[in-house]
């Protein structure tokens, strides 16, 4: 059954996010995309700081996409939120955390893909200097990535945004220094002056798409997916289970059918160096 052919979805963003998002919904759905005119999506947050996001992350993208779909008088809203500082894992690393969310009224779905990645510009350092200036920008890539400048990190006063060459950035940089004697920089992290966050948006477009074409065994909806990851997986010299993944139970939201599969990459064992009878 084609569920989303010839609707209308409105794409809840005002910062570019549609230019990677429509052709990819119009291709793989055939829906009919509204483009954001008026919709201030800079109510639920800024990443400039100006407004400070208040609720989690997937709260925020709810509230957002149904405030969206209000906007625009449809049923189907699409919307994405992106998170960024230290990796879960990784402390040192810096890690991007985008997440897409799609809603569905007309038929009660929510449909939610996720992408965690290393590949991000994201910093930010207190400068004294044009050389040091000069440095950070080629850093981050600047001018193709935007530079936010302020007075300091946090509970700032000032903030300059929109530099597109060195001279408008020493400029804002002189103008910033000249007001507060300190200026600290960071990555503009606004999807429509970050590139790099636009390549993850695609990416999780593209999961997000994948998901909606994976239809229920049982009843044909989209989005036959991963709800659960069950441990278990036995040791490969003691046969006893561990804590990694055995199977992953995928579930459908509409009539609740689920079944569980064996992990997708065929693993059958555990190395025992992770096993806790092994290796306690």
């Amino acid at each position: 059954m084609d569920f989303f052919k010839g609707r209308t979805v409105f794409i809840a963003s005002m910062h570019g996010k549609e230019d990677v998002i429509a052709p990819l919904v119009e291709k793989e759905l055939g829906m009919l995309v509204l483009k954001n005119k008026t919709f201030d999506t800079d109510q639920f947050g800024t990443f400039s700081g100006e407004i400070e996001r208040s609720l989690s992350p997937l709260d925020t993208l709810r509230k957002k996409c149904l405030a969206g779909m209000e906007h625009a008088a449809c049923d189907i809203g699409i919307a994405t939120e992106g998170s960024f500082g230290p990796h879960p894992f990784l402390f040192s690393v810096p890690a991007h955390e985008e997440i897409m969310l799609l809603i569905d009224r007309k038929h009660e779905w929510e449909f939610i893909a996720k992408t965690l990645v290393t590949d991000t510009n994201f910093q930010g350092r207190t400068l004294d200097n044009e050389d040091a200036l000069r440095a950070f920008a080629d850093e981050v890539q600047f001018p193709s990535h935007g530079i936010l400048l302020k007075d300091q990190a946090s509970n700032f006063q000032l903030v300059l945004k929109d530099a597109d060459s060195m001279e408008e950035l020493y400029h804002q940089f002189k103008q910033c220094q000249e007001m507060h004697d300190t200026v600290y920089a960071e990555t503009d992290m606004r999807a429509m002056r970050n590139p790099t966050r636009m390549k993850v948006i695609e990416q999780v477009c593209h999961k997000l798409l994948d998901k909606l074409n994976c239809p229920c065994p049982n009843c044909h909806s989209p989005g036959f997916d991963v709800v659960e990851q069950l441990p278990g997986l036995p040791c490969s010299s003691c046969q006893m289970p561990t804590a990694s993944i055995l199977v992953e139970r995928f579930a459908c939201q509409s009539c609740q059918y689920s079944v569980d599969k064996n992990r997708r990459d065929g693993r059958t064992f555990e190395d025992p160096m992770y096993c806790s009878f092994c290796n306690p």
